[in-house]
């Protein structure tokens, strides 16, 4: 099992813009040190407490700043780029990385975000722009001279060279034939997992709850099988929300005082129940979605604790889930007190994941 980061990337709505920017790239050079192999951002308009709006500038930044982590939108959302635009800029990036960046996409969850662009996800269309714009910028790439696409959303004619040649479209990806495509899912049975599974591209999944996490699962499989594709559970990443520290009573301690309980209870918890979202949060029947609180996850499916006590927790969960490749610790602000998320970054890192893997080594025959 490999271990990356997944970041919102929230913040208190307190904190600047730049103030913000300072700890998310604070996260990535821990990570990068300690060895996660991955870090993906995400990419929102219209959320207080998730501030940015361009993760390429992020990871632009974090690139100068680190040496050997890969980075990655976590998502761009397809919606809101012109794919032409899109796939130039992605092209680029990805020269800038030079091997270092994965290219997530995203349909977009927010209605807010929806009614800033004019979309109405409520009928799906982010869903049906997302495999557009995709198709689109694959094709993009792929095109050697002249190509024309006229989709129900945008068309694009690339051009033939022009002015002697001096003019043509030429920013193709650095990696061949393009960067590693990851695909973020949120709905239960996410159509933007069933084209991760069609198309043969990375899944990411948060971890609401087994029951919600096994139709993701699902949809990917039943698709990539109609595909005439062999799922592969090494490359689903999986979102969690994680702290370690010496003792459980520390760790439960600085999870629930500090801005991982305060997010949940001032953003992510309201969010979800006013979506009607919080009915995934729980496989247990008996526990109402108003019952929900920070001291429930922490209990019951966060992992929160001890090295031993979250490496325990982690393996139930890939028993739970039937396995998985990747771990994506979702990111908090910790800023005002970062030894603590810094020592849990370390300890995950160095003693958990050890542990862990050396129990998913199959016995000796």
């Amino acid at each position: 099992m490999q271990l990356g980061l997944f970041m919102m990337p929230t913040h208190p709505p307190e904190r600047s813009p730049y103030d913000g920017a300072q700890w998310d790239l604070q996260m990535i050079r821990w990570a990068d040190e300690l060895g996660y192999d991955e870090a993906w951002i995400g990419e929102h308009f219209t959320a207080i407490w998730e501030p940015v709006p361009a993760p390429d500038l992020l990871i632009a930044q974090a690139l100068l700043q680190t040496s050997r982590i890969k980075l990655a939108p976590g998502a761009h959302l397809l919606p809101y780029h012109h794919p032409a635009e899109l796939a130039a800029r992605v092209a680029y990036l990805d020269h800038l990385a030079q091997g270092r960046f994965m290219f997530g996409v995203g349909s977009s969850g927010l209605p807010s975000d929806w009614h800033l662009f004019n979309v109405d996800g409520a009928a799906g269309e982010n869903r049906r722009m997302t495999a557009e714009a995709l198709d689109i910028i694959l094709r993009i790439w792929a095109a050697e001279g002249e190509m024309r696409y006229e989709g129900q959303y945008w068309t694009v004619h690339v051009p033939p060279p022009m002015v002697d040649g001096l003019l043509y479209h030429h920013l193709k990806p650095f990696q061949k034939p393009h960067p590693p495509i990851g695909i973020a899912g949120l709905s239960p049975r996410s159509d933007t997992l069933r084209l991760a599974g069609e198309r043969g591209f990375i899944p990411m999944s948060l971890n609401l709850s087994p029951h919600y996490i096994a139709t993701h699962w699902e949809v990917y499989e039943e698709a990539a099988r109609r595909a005439g594709r062999d799922p592969n559970r090494a490359i689903w990443r999986i979102v969690r929300e994680v702290f370690v520290a010496e003792t459980d009573a520390e760790a439960r301690r600085w999870c629930l005082e500090g801005n991982m309980g305060r997010q949940e209870r001032e953003y992510l918890l309201p969010l979800f129940r006013a979506f009607d979202f919080a009915q995934w949060m729980t496989s247990d029947p008996n526990v109402a979605p108003a019952d929900l609180t920070p001291e429930y996850f922490v209990d019951h499916g966060w992992l929160v604790g001890s090295v031993e006590t979250v490496a325990e927790k982690l393996l139930e969960m890939d028993r739970q889930v039937g396995g998985f490749g990747t771990l994506l610790v979702l990111g908090f602000d910790y800023a005002d007190q970062p030894g603590p998320w810094r020592q849990s970054m370390e300890l995950l890192a160095r003693e958990v994941m050890p542990r862990v893997n050396r129990a998913l080594q199959p016995a000796p025959a």
